[in-house]
């Protein structure tokens, strides 16, 4: 479980192809992998990754082929920025919000709109996740926590501060570029819960 708040800008350093349709993925993070170890896990642009090599300041991870066709994975080549996040301790402060790494989609920077001290950026939603997206509620950008500015029918927008812009992918980001985007874990537990009630399945 992560947070969505970006601990450090990384760095993808090789994709391997290791057959079928998966790859291995080398990353460099200082940061995040200073205590990491066989079996953790580290948010790359908000999925979950497990660590199953790591040594100087490089955690290599197994990225299966579900997991490159549901997220903008499969787009990185060596070279390429990555938001990096790991995942959160018990004794942490909750800063963001609940964040699983689960990518449930792909969006697409529709447009930016530069102010004197924050950018408002609209993505591209899809369908299937509009449902889950309302007006100040949470949703995750390529790993990180934002706050809904406003929403449409296949869009939404956020406002990004300095900080968002200078220490995450999203500073970088340009129209057309696609991004993974994470909707509210709590919103698809709400939907599942009234509809089993809807249909009498669940306990009374």
């Amino acid at each position: 479980m992560f947070t969505g708040i970006v601990e450090e800008l990384g760095e993808v350093v090789a994709v391997t192809e290791t057959g079928g349709d998966s790859a291995l993925v080398a990353v460099r993070g200082p940061l995040v992998t200073v205590d990491a170890r066989h079996g953790d896990s580290i948010a790359v642009n908000g999925v979950c990754l497990t660590v199953v090599d790591v040594g100087a300041g490089v955690f290599t991870a197994d990225v299966m082929g579900e997991t490159l066709r549901r997220s903008a994975l499969g787009g990185l080549g060596p070279g390429a920025p990555v938001n990096l996040e790991r995942a959160a301790a018990l004794n942490s402060r909750l800063g963001g919000h609940i964040v699983q790494g689960h990518v449930d989609g792909v969006g697409e920077v529709l447009s930016r709109e530069p102010a004197e001290q924050w950018e408002t950026v609209r993505f591209r939603l899809p369908a299937a996740l509009a449902r889950y997206v309302v007006e100040k509620g949470s949703i995750t950008v390529d790993g990180v926590s934002l706050t809904v500015a406003d929403v449409g029918p296949d869009w939404f927008a956020v406002g990004l501060i300095p900080t968002t812009l200078k220490l995450t992918t999203l500073g970088a980001r340009a129209v057309g570029d696609p991004v993974n985007l994470e909707v509210d874990v709590l919103a698809k537990y709400v939907e599942r819960l009234l509809g089993d009630r809807a249909s009498g399945g669940g306990q009374r």
